[in-house]
């Protein structure tokens, strides 16, 4: 079951574009994650296994520790829907919610302090860390070599940024074959992964209010920053006239490719896809939803509005030439400005 739902289709949406559509993202670097623990003999059977996650990758997590006898916790918070639960813990997982108190690194930050707190108390528990464990980024050379293998030389790499590790996994990969790989990540406002204000975000699956240590900032050759409403608008897009359903971060992923792709109509552009639409049926795609929460879908922009700083990302679309820079650079240039 794992084999056949990990690895994304391949799926042409336009001339020059190409889609990697996951049904569960997650799920690869969840088994990549759990594979390499086993083969080093830090996971053994019956090992406690622990991890904060608010969406797909506890899922994916689940899945794997229910096929192979792991008993696991899962420490989210209010992005975890009633749907989600359920499916948790249809799969044995026991589920902790937290609440953002206030504490540094914001509602993240809170579900890591927890996560050490059990630690504490179960030391011979084992955490996949999926923020930190390069083992995340790593399991996607394998969808590396199924683009590689399927589209030949890929000038663009599209996706979203949340732990890091899907874009910078598949462009350290791809790179191999053609360094000048063009990268482009897309976040949200109100994310702090690449210097941007840190604040609420409503569009969920991307951004962060931490700094993983799986993103590779001097990967990335520039960074959109797209709203939740401009992101559902794109969701909705991508099912009326491609027939893809799928989530609100895939949705954020095709706004920026589609872009990227038009106004580079030479190059091969591939986007990440994460996950399918089903988890938002009640909200991202339900009407009644959208209005009551204030999501005017008539229109978008069409083309990013474009910064020099990531503190000049107001709550639009926004693009920053980002010229694989790590982040203490672009930190250092922002103070001097």
């Amino acid at each position: 079951m794992v084999e056949a739902t990990e690895l994304p289709r391949i799926i042409q949406v336009r001339d020059n574009l190409y889609a990697a559509a996951f049904s569960l993202m997650k799920l690869l670097p969840a088994r990549f994650i759990i594979d390499s623990a086993e083969a080093s003999g830090t996971l053994t059977p019956g090992t406690q296994i622990i991890e904060t996650s608010s969406g797909t990758f506890g899922l994916g997590l689940a899945l794997v520790c229910r096929l192979r006898g792991y008993p696991l916790t899962i420490v989210g918070d209010s992005a975890v829907d009633h749907d989600l639960r359920n499916r948790l813990q249809l799969l044995g997982a026991r589920v902790e919610i937290v609440e953002d108190r206030g504490q540094p690194g914001g509602i993240q930050g809170a579900r890591l302090a927890r996560v050490e707190e059990l630690r504490r108390l179960r030391p011979d528990s084992f955490i996949p860390n999926q923020y930190d464990n390069p083992g995340n980024p790593e399991a996607y050379s394998v969808v590396a070599d199924l683009v590689s293998d399927t589209l030949g030389s890929v000038d663009c790499l599209v996706g979203p940024v949340g732990s890091g590790g899907s874009t910078g996994g598949l462009a350290t990969a791809l790179r191999h074959r053609n360094s000048g790989l063009h990268l482009v990540g897309v976040d949200t406002h109100g994310s702090i992964i690449f210097g941007s204000p840190e604040g609420a975000r409503t569009l969920r699956g991307l951004g962060s209010s931490i700094r993983p240590g799986n993103v590779n900032h001097s990967a990335y050759d520039e960074v959109h920053w797209v709203t939740a409403g401009e992101a559902f608008h794109a969701t909705h897009e991508l099912y009326r006239d491609h027939g893809l359903f799928m989530g609100p971060t895939s949705g954020a992923s095709f706004q920026t490719a589609a872009w990227w792709a038009a106004q580079n109509p030479d190059s091969t552009v591939v986007m990440v896809l994460p996950d399918e639409g089903y988890r938002y049926q009640s909200t991202v795609y339900n009407n009644t939803w959208l209005r009551e929460n204030g999501f005017d879908l008539a229109s978008r922009p069409t083309s990013p509005v474009m910064v020099e700083h990531p503190w000049e990302s107001e709550n639009v679309w926004s693009r920053l030439l980002w010229a694989r820079r790590e982040f203490r650079v672009v930190a250092e240039q922002a103070v001097g400005v």
